[in-house]
């Protein structure tokens, strides 16, 4: 593009070449210019307006502030909301833990100590929401409060776990399991006329008449403390169950446990047989205490009922 300058004070014309390039930065100085008056203008309303005191600035400002505060209100209003519903939910979690473990707690006989089932009234009612919100306040009181029924009832539970646990185990380790599937009031525990002699004898244990080959059962589970033959009570194991207690096995056929191995209640330990001191085939059961013979009837009766209940014989 090209321009050509007359006037009176030029001698002769003069003659401007505009390139492309010329438009572009004439172009980008106006843009800069427009941007840096804008800046200006802005830097001066937004940062003076208090003291320039112009009604329309002031207006501006207090509409942008009352925005944010808005912004920042609905914000936190719908955080508590959300964590008053999370609070109405735990709420509702921790009643149903309260529940199950009263009834574990009627279970295991252990009760809370801070409160009965019978202590609780009951509660219900149409649902009519407060009219004014749940504040932050109230939210923090609430969830203290949430959290201290929370440990007690950990607590509780806890302690309902470990009773049950020990029940557990006790009743793991008793001998109330039959050793053999079959009647043991062949001869039972107590005086009686010896089968050999025909003199009064103490016999300390219950036969068990089965015939030769049958399995023979643990108890209760326990540490095999003997697993050899004897001269009286012929291939025999004994059984430590732990608080002083043994069980004693004699005149088996076979044995398949040795000396110091572990077995769990109802493992097969030997077969009944008829060796040592003894006239038939028939399993000889006794329960020792403290060294002293017990009468096994006290503990294979409720092994029988168990059985009864299930619907067989063991």
């Amino acid at each position: 593009m090209h321009i050509i300058l007359v006037s009176d004070r030029l001698a002769t014309a003069r003659s401007i070449t505009i390139t492309l390039r010329h438009i572009l930065l004439a172009f980008a100085a106006f843009v800069l210019l427009i941007l840096s008056v804008s800046s200006l203008f802005s830097y001066v309303t937004v940062r003076h307006a208090a003291e320039i005191r112009l009604p329309f600035l002031q207006s501006l400002l207090l509409s942008l502030r009352q925005q944010e505060t808005q912004k920042s209100q609905d914000f936190l209003r719908e955080n508590l909301n959300s964590m008053a519903v999370r609070l109405g939910q735990m709420q509702a979690q921790l009643m149903r833990l309260d529940t199950l473990g009263e009834r574990l707690g009627q279970i295991s006989g252990i009760k809370p100590q801070d409160a009965k089932p019978s202590d609780k009234p009951g509660q219900g009612g149409p649902l009519i929401k407060p009219t004014m919100p749940l504040t932050s306040a109230d939210l923090q009181r609430q969830l203290d409060l949430l959290s201290r029924q929370l440990e007690s009832k950990s607590d509780y539970l806890g302690l309902i776990e470990s009773e049950m646990m020990d029940e557990r185990v006790k009743k793991n380790l008793l001998p109330t399991a039959l050793p053999v599937e079959a009647n043991w009031n062949a001869s039972g525990f107590g005086w009686r006329n010896d089968p050999f002699t025909g003199e009064q004898a103490m016999h300390e244990g219950v036969d068990f008449q089965a015939s030769v080959g049958t399995p023979i059962a643990a108890a209760a589970g326990g540490i095999v403390v003997t697993a050899e033959h004897h001269p009286q009570y012929g291939n025999m194991v004994e059984i430590d169950h732990g608080n002083d207690l043994v069980t004693r096995y004699g005149h088996a056929s076979k044995l398949f446990v040795k000396q110091g191995q572990f077995v769990k209640r109802g493992q097969k330990i030997a077969e009944v047989g008829t060796t040592g001191r003894s006239t038939g085939p028939h399993l000889h059961f006794e329960v020792r205490y403290k060294g002293a013979a017990q009468n096994p009837n006290r503990f294979l009766q409720n092994a029988q009922q168990i059985a009864l209940a299930h619907g067989k014989r063991r």
